[in-house]
Protein backbone atom coordinates (compact mmCIF):
# COMPACT_ATOMS: atom_id res chain seq x y z
CA UNK A 1 0.00 0.00 0.00
CA UNK A 2 1.08 4.00 -0.68
CA UNK A 3 2.28 5.79 1.94
CA UNK A 4 1.71 9.20 2.74
CA UNK A 5 3.80 12.23 4.19
CA UNK A 6 3.00 15.82 3.79
CA UNK A 7 5.95 18.40 4.40
CA UNK A 8 5.77 22.30 3.57
CA UNK A 9 3.37 23.70 5.80
CA UNK A 10 4.37 26.43 7.97
CA UNK A 11 3.27 30.00 9.35
CA UNK A 12 2.89 33.33 6.45
CA UNK A 13 1.33 36.53 6.47
CA UNK A 14 -2.01 37.05 4.73
CA UNK A 15 -1.53 37.34 0.93
CA UNK A 16 2.13 35.00 1.10
CA UNK A 17 2.52 31.46 -0.24
CA UNK A 18 3.26 28.15 0.62
CA UNK A 19 3.68 24.92 -0.92
CA UNK A 20 2.41 22.27 0.92
CA UNK A 21 4.10 18.42 -0.77
CA UNK A 22 2.27 15.05 -0.54
CA UNK A 23 5.44 12.61 -0.79
CA UNK A 24 4.86 8.69 -1.80
CA UNK A 25 5.97 5.59 -0.67
CA UNK A 26 5.63 1.78 -1.51
CA UNK A 27 3.48 2.56 -4.15
CA UNK A 28 3.87 5.02 -7.55
CA UNK A 29 1.30 7.65 -6.92
CA UNK A 30 0.94 8.47 -10.40
CA UNK A 31 -1.83 5.11 -9.88
CA UNK A 32 -3.85 6.96 -7.39
CA UNK A 33 -6.68 9.94 -7.50
CA UNK A 34 -5.26 12.40 -5.18
CA UNK A 35 -6.81 14.97 -2.87
CA UNK A 36 -6.22 17.81 -0.52
CA UNK A 37 -8.45 18.33 1.98
CA UNK A 38 -8.25 20.63 5.71
CA UNK A 39 -9.28 20.72 9.02
CA UNK A 40 -9.63 24.30 11.23
CA UNK A 41 -10.06 23.50 14.51
CA UNK A 42 -13.31 23.30 15.89
CA UNK A 43 -14.58 22.33 12.39
CA UNK A 44 -15.03 19.68 9.87
CA UNK A 45 -12.64 18.40 7.39
CA UNK A 46 -13.36 19.92 4.19
CA UNK A 47 -12.33 19.66 0.43
CA UNK A 48 -9.88 21.73 -1.12
CA UNK A 49 -8.51 20.30 -3.88
CA UNK A 50 -8.07 16.93 -6.24
CA UNK A 51 -5.94 15.63 -8.79
CA UNK A 52 -6.82 12.42 -11.31
CA UNK A 53 -4.39 9.62 -12.55
CA UNK A 54 -4.73 11.68 -16.11
CA UNK A 55 -4.15 15.38 -14.18
CA UNK A 56 -7.37 16.60 -14.20
CA UNK A 57 -8.09 19.38 -11.38
CA UNK A 58 -10.59 19.93 -9.26
CA UNK A 59 -10.79 22.74 -6.67
CA UNK A 60 -13.15 23.90 -3.64
CA UNK A 61 -14.35 27.32 -4.55
CA UNK A 62 -12.85 29.29 -1.77
CA UNK A 63 -9.68 28.37 -3.23
CA UNK A 64 -10.12 28.74 -6.94
CA UNK A 65 -7.99 30.91 -8.81
CA UNK A 66 -5.59 30.72 -5.63
CA UNK A 67 -4.58 27.56 -5.16
CA UNK A 68 -3.19 24.59 -7.90
CA UNK A 69 -2.77 20.80 -7.88
CA UNK A 70 0.17 19.49 -9.44
CA UNK A 71 1.86 16.09 -9.90
CA UNK A 72 5.49 15.54 -9.98
CA UNK A 73 5.79 12.25 -11.72
CA UNK A 74 9.79 11.90 -11.17
CA UNK A 75 9.44 12.87 -7.49
CA UNK A 76 6.47 10.78 -6.54
CA UNK A 77 5.00 13.92 -5.36
CA UNK A 78 1.85 15.84 -5.59
CA UNK A 79 2.14 19.49 -4.47
CA UNK A 80 -0.39 22.50 -3.67
CA UNK A 81 0.56 25.63 -4.37
CA UNK A 82 -0.78 28.22 -2.25
CA UNK A 83 -0.92 31.79 -3.18
CA UNK A 84 -2.78 35.04 -1.76
CA UNK A 85 -3.28 33.04 1.49
CA UNK A 86 -5.82 34.32 3.92
CA UNK A 87 -6.68 33.96 7.46
CA UNK A 88 -9.68 31.47 7.18
CA UNK A 89 -6.95 29.14 5.41
CA UNK A 90 -5.35 28.65 8.53
CA UNK A 91 -5.80 24.47 9.18
CA UNK A 92 -4.12 21.22 9.23
CA UNK A 93 -3.59 20.18 5.38
CA UNK A 94 -4.13 16.84 4.62
CA UNK A 95 -3.22 14.77 1.57
CA UNK A 96 -5.23 11.38 0.93
CA UNK A 97 -5.02 8.95 -2.06
CA UNK A 98 -7.31 6.32 -3.73
CA UNK A 99 -7.34 4.00 -6.83
CA UNK A 100 -11.11 3.66 -6.75
CA UNK A 101 -12.10 7.24 -7.68
CA UNK A 102 -13.05 7.34 -11.21
CA UNK A 103 -15.87 10.31 -10.67
CA UNK A 104 -15.02 14.16 -10.43
CA UNK A 105 -18.27 13.92 -8.00
CA UNK A 106 -16.32 11.88 -5.70
CA UNK A 107 -12.95 13.45 -5.26
CA UNK A 108 -14.41 16.20 -2.62
CA UNK A 109 -15.84 13.30 0.05
CA UNK A 110 -13.44 12.04 2.36
CA UNK A 111 -14.84 8.66 2.47
CA UNK A 112 -14.03 7.90 -0.70
CA UNK A 113 -9.92 8.37 -0.06
CA UNK A 114 -8.63 5.28 1.99
CA UNK A 115 -4.68 6.25 2.26
CA UNK A 116 -4.16 9.06 4.03
CA UNK A 117 -1.35 11.50 5.58
CA UNK A 118 -0.37 12.56 9.04
CA UNK A 119 -1.10 16.41 7.68
CA UNK A 120 0.80 19.95 8.11
CA UNK A 121 -0.28 22.85 9.53
CA UNK A 122 -0.96 25.86 7.60
CA UNK A 123 -1.11 29.01 9.60
CA UNK A 124 -1.71 32.42 7.99
CA UNK A 125 -1.46 35.58 9.97
CA UNK A 126 -3.63 38.43 9.18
Amino acid sequence: QVQLVESGGGLVQAGGSLRPSCAASGRTLNNYAVGWFRQAPGKEREFVSGISRPGNTYYADSVKGRFTISRDNARNTVYLQLNSLKAEDTAVYFCAADTTIYYSSNYGSAGHYDYWGQGTQVTVSS
